[in-house]
């Protein structure tokens, strides 16, 4: 009796949380619903950004020397001047992944190096080209040890195993040439896998043959030797960008630009410089090739080390001592800030450093500092998610400044605790009387765009850094 009485409270107990569970489920689902609003043109402009997805390689996007580089990023850049947007980058290097972003609303375009088919035109606006390249299949110069055969007619393609991206141009491209030489290609379709990768497992003898766009194979016969790029698999073909379907507003915008952007020398600087310069060898063989490397600069140990004291992702300090002093130790700024942490004397003086100081000693000193602002920010700040942008800001020209902008954000009824809209606004103006004359202000002019920009760029070098996939995660602290 004891038991039925037990189980007949406990099953509609069971009943009701299995009811709440799926309605959280369906509540979730509803969450995860892709946004099929196409925005225009001036709602992008609203916002001031345009998202956009490129692929981590040797040409489209990269890290050198700790400073974002390549063919699509510059190209991107100029693209954002132009619309007057901030570029917001997301790496994908699954192509597929990145047709599903763009199609769910979570970017705005793709760029990257995508040819132009009619199953890809059914399903996106793609714009004016921004480069021709042929396809040519990759696959390692013959050897001794090596009895694989080199292919140099499209007829000897039936019965090979090709691996290939999924999703990409070159599945298409071979379901076609099967179909034309009247023999079966057999086609590997890989996800998350970039094109690079698979040049590099052909040239290791881990796979036979695979396919790339001709200009990215010349450049990858840099770095591997021992492939054969000689055998085209097609005509030359357009490569352009990809935009939701329905964008035209947005489209024609980059269309117009992207024509008049192709007949500068600007254009022809940057395409030379990624696909035709002397220095693509010694940049990919280069300690600091971030792609091949995972390092950012000579200091990443000791950046490491010290990140700790402060509880940071190293590479956010790492940020800062690149857009500080571009990971200089000698130098040295026109008002005398010195080292690779840029610190003024009178800071220095405080943590017992020099400019004859090492360069552990120069940023330990600068993380001390650092740490100090932290704990004074802590007390000031009552809410704390934009305390990074107050710090990043006094680190660069004094908290007292910082405090002044605060004073005139509370007194124009605006949240002295929210950066974004409100104290950097106050900050940026601070060079203007009308600003730095006001009864609140206590430490009067300031040039306050250089803090401004200075945390806009810390933050933005701080984001590529995080898109270098091969540093090790594990080290950051977050």
């Amino acid at each position: 009796m004891f038991k039925f009485k037990y189980i007949k409270l406990v099953i509609p107990l069971i009943l009701m949380i299995f009811l709440q569970t799926c309605n959280q489920n369906r509540q979730t689902i509803r969450l995860r619903q892709p946004d099929k609003t196409v925005l225009g043109l001036k709602h992008i402009k609203l916002r001031g950004k345009l998202r956009v997805s490129t692929d981590y390689n040797s040409t489209n996007y990269f890290i050198y020397k700790g400073r974002a580089m390549g063919f699509q990023y510059e190209l991107l850049n100029a693209l954002a001047e132009e619309l007057d947007v901030k570029l917001e980058l997301y790496v994908e290097n699954d192509l597929q992944s990145a047709f599903t972003n763009l199609e769910n609303g979570d970017i705005d375009l793709i760029g990257m190096n995508l040819a132009i088919t009619q199953d890809r035109q059914e399903r996106f606006n793609f714009t004016l080209p921004h480069s021709q390249s042929k396809q040519v299949l990759i696959q390692r110069k013959a050897s001794k040890n090596d009895t694989v055969p080199i292919i140099r007619n499209q007829l000897e393609l039936g019965d090979k195993l090709i691996h290939v991206q999924q999703a990409s141009a070159y599945v298409e491209r071979l379901e076609n040439l099967s179909k034309e030489i009247g023999r079966s290609i057999e086609i590997e379709k890989l996800d998350h896998i970039e094109v690079e990768e698979l040049i590099g497992q052909v040239s290791k003898g881990e796979i036979d043959y695979t396919i790339a766009d001709q200009n990215v194979a010349i450049v990858n016969k840099n770095y591997y030797t021992n492939i054969d790029i000689a055998t085209e698999i097609s005509f030359p073909q357009d490569m352009a960008w990809a935009l939701r379907k329905g964008s035209d507003e947005l489209t024609e915008a980059v269309n117009v630009w992207l024509q008049g952007f192709k007949k500068t020398a600007r254009y022809n600087q940057i395409y030379r410089k990624y696909f035709l310069s002397s220095r693509i060898v010694r940049r990919h063989n280069s300690e600091y090739f971030t792609l091949k490397s995972g390092k950012i600069s000579k200091y990443d140990e000791l950046i490491k080390k010290n990140s700790k004291i402060i509880d940071w992702d190293w590479r956010l300090l790492s940020a800062l001592i690149s857009q500080e002093s571009h990971f200089d130790p000698k130098a040295k700024s026109w008002v005398g800030a010195f080292g690779l942490m840029q610190l003024m004397p009178e800071t220095a003086f405080r943590y017992d450093v020099d400019e004859d100081s090492s360069a552990e000693e120069n940023v330990r000193a600068g993380v001390k500092h650092l740490k100090y602002l932290d704990r004074r920010l802590d007390k000031i700040l009552i809410d704390k998610p934009d305390k990074l942008n107050f710090l990043l800001a006094s680190y660069n020209v004094g908290l007292g400044h910082v405090l002044d902008a605060r004073r005139l954000a509370k007194k124009n009824g605006q949240n002295p605790d929210l950066w974004k809209g409100s104290v950097d606004y106050y900050l940026l103006n601070k060079s203007k009387p009308e600003f730095y004359k006001d009864p609140v202000v206590k430490y009067g002019y300031c040039r306050g765009k250089e803090p401004y920009n200075y945390v806009r760029k810390i933050l933005s070098i701080y984001d590529h850094y995080k898109n270098t996939v091969l540093l090790d995660e594990t080290s950051s602290l977050e």
